[in-house]
């Protein structure tokens, strides 16, 4: 173990006997980590912010838009199925750009999330 290892595990040793970590906020409940390794480092911030303010990005908000209108074209009568049909299909086809456009990694992050 090198030495800077040590020091840290002494000062939090003894932060934990002081009762200085007892009480924290978010105690007991998991970590929110972010994944955001796909996106470039100088873009991150500006991701995080828009994503913190409820916005998501392009191809995210037409998946989005594509599943809704997916579960709504179960729901309609037959002369509103044609347009939702159209629409699902240009949706298809933006979203099969785009996702031909994603590096491995973001694919499989995207497979995984819709299988789950």
């Amino acid at each position: 173990m090198w030495l800077i290892d040590k020091l840290a595990e002494q000062a939090i040793d003894k932060a934990r006997r002081e009762g200085q970590l007892d009480n924290l906020p978010g105690a007991g409940k998991p970590l929110v980590l972010e994944d955001d390794n796909q996106v470039p480092e100088p873009l991150r911030a500006g991701y995080r912010l828009l994503k913190n303010a409820g916005f998501l990005p392009p191809e995210l908000e037409a998946r989005k838009e594509y599943l809704a209108l997916h579960e709504l074209l179960e729901t309609v009568a037959a002369p509103q199925q044609a347009e939702l049909q159209r629409r699902l299909r240009q949706l298809e086809l933006t979203l099969g750009e785009r996702f031909s456009q994603l590096p491995a990694a973001a694919k499989q992050q995207l497979a995984a999330k819709k299988s789950g």
